[in-house]
């Protein structure tokens, strides 16, 4: 490192810099003398210590809060060590990696589920196992929120869509076939949520609203934590249905490869959190109308 006058102290000896205090303190963390939970000295103390500024000692703890390695950096008390992140897991099909991640989500007091999705096919499945836990008393949440952002029957959908779109056909068959699970999907999911209330006295709220546009991706947030995303990836496919074969440009979202991002994993991840539930609020409070399931 270049030795500058501001590197200089009033004795001749050189100050510390922040990578430097950032680099010890992230010793101490590394050899176990600072604990996940623990609490570090204040500002002033750890200036004091380290014979610098306050202003080189505020530069070092961002440094090691960008690196996901202390929570709660603010002015009013001193930040703790954080709890370790976890190894980032490889993205699998959405309904192999949601249900694990709902399962940690119920387990805190008030639940908080946001989902922007095709259909609810996929959180309807993931929830079983939740539920099934709560039935037998492994958890109690005390609240349980669920907000589902969906497509509104009266728009024209990107996808799912006839390959063949001849025009003056009053009726889409691929429509109402996606209209039909939408309802079907949101009615199940709806009622398996809200006996909770009657069987666990659980406070439950579950409520849609529609989106004027078909979501390219599912993005689900969980108690404003972490962020679950994925895309939707189109491609050609037949279905029969009541003996009518239906050519169709459609989504597999149970097998779209879901990206997740969790708040204590650093910056980046807290970023895109904090901006995927600001999406979410900013769509759910202006441009989406109430929903009704027929």
């Amino acid at each position: 490192m270049v030795v500058t006058q501001e590197n200089v102290a009033v004795n001749g000896s050189r100050r510390l810099t922040p990578q430097e205090i950032a680099d010890t303190l992230r010793e101490r963390i590394r050899t176990g003398e600072l604990k996940a939970g623990d609490r570090l000295k204040t500002q002033a103390e750890l200036a004091e210590e380290f014979g610098v500024e306050r202003g080189t000692v505020r530069q070092a703890l961002r440094a090691l809060q960008e690196d996901g390695l202390l929570s709660n950096v603010s002015k009013g008390s001193p930040p703790r060590i954080a709890e370790p992140a976890r190894a980032q897991a490889e993205p699998q099909p959405t309904m192999v990696a949601l249900a694990p991640r709902l399962i940690e989500a119920f387990s805190a007091r008030q639940v908080r589920i946001d989902a922007a999705c095709l259909t609810a096919e996929t959180l309807m499945l993931a929830l079983g196992e939740p539920l099934r836990r709560i039935h037998e008393g492994r958890v109690r949440p005390e609240s349980i929120d669920v907000r589902i952002l969906l497509p509104s029957r009266k728009i024209n959908l990107a996808f799912p869509v006839p390959v063949d779109t001849r025009s003056g056909d009053d009726e889409d068959p691929v429509h109402e076939r996606w209209l039909a699970q939408r309802n079907a999907q949101g009615h199940v999911l709806r009622h398996n949520l809200q006996a909770l209330r009657a069987t666990h006295g659980i406070d439950v709220r579950v409520t849609f609203r529609a989106l004027p546009f078909t979501p390219p991706s599912k993005l689900y947030v969980l108690n404003g934590t972490e962020a679950l995303f994925a895309y939707y990836m189109v491609a050609r496919r037949e279905e029969t249905t009541d003996g009518e074969t239906l050519d169709m440009y459609d989504v597999l979202g149970t097998e779209s490869l879901l990206f997740c991002f969790e708040k204590r994993r650093g910056h980046q991840d807290q970023a895109f959190v904090e901006q995927s539930q600001l999406w979410f609020d900013a769509l759910w409070e202006t441009i989406t109308t109430d929903l009704t399931l027929s």
